[in-house]
């Protein structure tokens, strides 16, 4: 039998002074890193750092957020930090079980889970693990990018495919997941026409210009309404001024107030999972990245109060 501790490596230190592992029985939400990357970017690798670098900007951050709440979140809900799961070298199979698993046992025992790591492809065993745990899960992508590309081949796993490898498996239902803030050159024609006829919902970042941000999140609270709500927040929906260290560096993206905007707006949502992804500490400058990361995931911690 697989335990949740044998998945899991202690980290350097833990997200802003959150409990071990042993105080688990107490807590209602923990921090799990993913130490994994797929090693297809050859431009920008290094995702696979990110857990650490991502806990160590918290060290920097207070815990009381007023935009969000007046409380210190992480003393509310009595915060684990679980340490990671190691995902190995180059073996997208085992690295994905070893992830479906830890979060499989978190979820089932009912804490709401803020996860951050490695790149795109985090996300799809994650949602193997919440599909079967939550029937009527909405998920709300937040990227530069749908992740919802043709397959390069039978079965071919890559950072662009994990929410059509999500859809295809049905792990997750396509009706019940949104894109937003999607922009930039891509690889294929007419991928938001694929992402579509997938049966996603799909907001791009034009759109999202055009109609108004707060326009917009009107429209996604009204979509995900009272269901569980799992977030999955690509740190390259920030443009890179703000987020220069991500694995796909995308321009005219959202500003770090426009992108903090939006979390305020998904308040009173019931949020069970917030999956934080693709920050690449090699490619950061002054560490902007991982500390607008910790930022997220400190709102993201504010946002799991309000919801328990």
């Amino acid at each position: 039998m697989v335990t949740l501790q044998s998945l899991l490596s202690e980290p350097e230190s833990r997200f802003l002074g959150a409990e071990g592992i042993e105080a688990l029985p107490a807590a209602k939400a923990v921090a799990l890193g993913l130490v994994w990357e797929m090693g297809g970017n050859v431009f920008h690798p290094g995702a696979s750092s990110a857990p650490d670098a991502i806990r160590a900007q918290s060290q920097r951050l207070d815990r009381y957020f007023p935009a969000f709440s007046d409380v210190d979140a992480i003393e509310a809900l009595g915060l684990v930090d679980c340490g990671s799961v190691v995902g190995g070298d180059g073996d997208f199979a085992d690295a994905a079980t070893r992830i479906e698993h830890a979060v499989t046992i978190l979820a089932r025992e009912g804490y709401r889970i803020l996860s951050f790591g490695g790149d795109g492809s985090v996300t799809l065993p994650q949602l193997r693990a919440w599909g079967p745990v939550s029937s009527d899960l909405v998920v709300l992508h937040f990227d530069a990018h749908t992740d919802a590309y043709p397959l390069p081949g039978p079965g071919k796993h890559t950072t662009a495919t994990t929410f059509t490898h999500a859809a295809q498996e049905k792990v997750i239902d396509p009706s019940r997941c949104m894109h937003i803030g999607m922009r930039g050159t891509v690889s294929v024609a007419d991928v938001a026409e694929y992402g579509r006829g997938l049966g996603f919902e799909i907001i791009d970042d034009a759109e999202l210009r055009r109609d108004g941000l707060a326009a917009v999140m009107d429209l996604v609270k009204e979509f995900a309404g009272r269901a569980p709500v799992y977030v999955c927040w690509d740190m390259d929906i920030f443009d890179p001024s703000c987020a220069p260290g991500v694995c796909d560096p995308t321009w005219g993206g959202l500003s770090a107030a426009e992108g903090l905007g939006i979390l305020q707006a998904l308040a009173g949502l019931d949020i069970v999972a917030l999956d934080i992804n693709t920050v690449v500490p090699d490619s950061d400058i002054r560490d902007m990245t991982a500390n607008l990361a910790a930022t997220v995931a400190l709102a993201g911690l504010h946002l799991f109060r309000r919801a328990v």
